[in-house]
């Protein structure tokens, strides 16, 4: 079986960022499937444009723009590529990069597709900051990276040991209805799954309600407004706005979309709710990030043009 070694990614490579630590590479996918291999260290994959689909011994996953995956260094893998364009953002993590920060680097065994908003968002600014920065980008790259693990870490264990059933149960009613799940012709009451009702607000193409929500799950509206940040890292409405703007992200490589039918699609209000929010999380407007993605450019000169004036 091959090994793939440090920034050894199979397509056309973008750039290739070497840290203290830490590769970063952005690629283009141009092989039509690459056979079962490992890679030499543990890394992300952090789908910017396109689909693929990746397989190891316990999961198939279908990846689209904006789906990220956690990899053990040792678990073997395959890939099958699509059609489409498709492009790739990865970061290695070497063991001295752990030992560093004290942190294990078996919080995650095997492959994982990791669904958490807020963990996404912590790496489409690591995207930005790898962009903006290059190989000067070490102490905010790493900062990031260290609140990434801890949110990772936290995302298999409670705080206070085993989660309530409840969890389990709202972490797929958030992400099930409005993500993968075509609403338009289903009524209140009706599921997703075993158990699992679709809230009323979903069919109506809103965000659920606290009451709503806790109303499904047979819980206080309190007890769960208290609980939330403690099994999510965030609010319930912080959340449920990083979803949206997750969504908002995969759609933004597009170029021929509107930034209105984005923020639509999205589920926000209009297009001004959307770069309110977007600025607020990712530190940089819509069209600044569309900037980043488009490669043989000077980043910083199309992002700050008055830098390069002073």
């Amino acid at each position: 079986m091959n090994q793939s070694t440090t920034g050894q990614f199979y397509g056309s490579t973008n750039q290739t960022i070497h840290l203290d630590g830490l590769t970063l590479t952005d690629t283009v996918y141009t092989h039509p499937k690459v056979d079962w291999h490992y890679h030499e260290n543990n890394y992300f994959t952090f789908l910017l444009q396109g689909s693929m689909l990746e397989g190891n011994k316990k999961h198939t996953y279908e990846c689209f723009a904006g789906d990220l995956l956690y990899h053990n260094w040792e678990d073997p893998h395959y890939n099958e590529g699509s059609k489409e364009f498709t492009r790739g953002f990865h970061l290695e993590l070497s063991n001295d990069w752990f030992q560093r920060f004290d942190l294990d680097k078996t919080t995650a065994e095997g492959s994982i597709k990791i669904l958490d908003p807020t963990i996404k968002a912590i790496m489409y600014n690591i995207f930005k900051e790898a962009k903006l920065s290059a190989e000067t980008g070490q102490p905010g790259i790493d900062a990031l990276l260290a609140t990434l693990f801890s949110r990772l870490g936290g995302a298999a264990e409670s705080p206070a040991g085993k989660k309530p059933v409840w969890v389990a149960r709202l972490r797929e009613m958030l992400h099930e209805a409005p993500a993968s799940v075509s609403t338009a012709a289903l009524k209140p009451g009706q599921t997703i799954g075993p158990g699992i009702p679709i809230p009323a607000a979903s069919i109506a193409g809103q965000a659920p309600s606290l009451r709503d929500l806790a109303r499904q799950l047979g819980i206080h509206p309190v007890h769960l407004s208290r609980e939330f940040p403690r099994h999510f890292h965030t609010t319930l409405g912080r959340y449920i706005r990083l979803q949206k703007l997750n969504r908002a992200l995969a759609l933004l490589p597009a170029f021929d979309r509107s930034l209105t039918d984005i923020a639509l699609e999205a589920g926000f209000a209009d297009q001004s709710h959307f770069i309110r929010c977007f600025q607020s999380d990712i530190k940089i407007s819509p069209l600044q990030y569309r900037k980043l993605l488009q490669k043989g450019k000077n980043v910083k000169s199309v992002l700050f043009p008055q830098a390069e004036q002073s």
